[in-house]
């Protein structure tokens, strides 16, 4: 199994498609560093040789991707600068609301989670 920036490519899938796996690599990314590692698109993940990762793994370092931990970091970090300088952006990731300008009277159930149930309440107690 091949181990690529810290991720365990799955088994038996195209390395073009195994390699989206990695958090920060789509498809086009994919293929661009297959092409500059010279590794053959069509080729099994089960297939890879050592060199073959290890061409793939420079190949990465090479075309100064960002990829797993790093990007994740930088992304967190963005959000909290957003976040410390009180913008608008910032204000809704607080809330955990969406941050991009939809609308959230009927939708946004993923950001927002599940509804809250109205609570009914009871009328006053009367004493006998």
């Amino acid at each position: 199994m091949a181990r690529i920036a810290g991720v365990d490519l799955p088994r038996n899938k195209r390395i073009e498609i195994a390699l989206t796996y990695i958090y920060g690599l789509g498809r086009h990314a994919a293929n661009r560093v297959l092409k500059s590692a010279g590794v053959s698109p069509d080729k099994k993940s089960d297939d890879l040789d050592e060199a073959d990762v290890r061409k793939i793994r420079d190949a990465i370092e090479q075309n100064d991707l960002r990829v797993e931990g790093d990007l994740r970091r930088d992304i967190q970090l963005s959000i909290k600068r957003l976040v410390d300088l009180g913008t608008y952006r910032g204000t809704r990731h607080r809330r955990n609301l969406p941050a991009r300008g939809q609308r959230t009277h009927t939708n946004a159930r993923t950001r927002k989670g599940p509804r809250r149930m109205a609570v009914k309440k009871l009328g006053a107690v009367t004493k006998k």
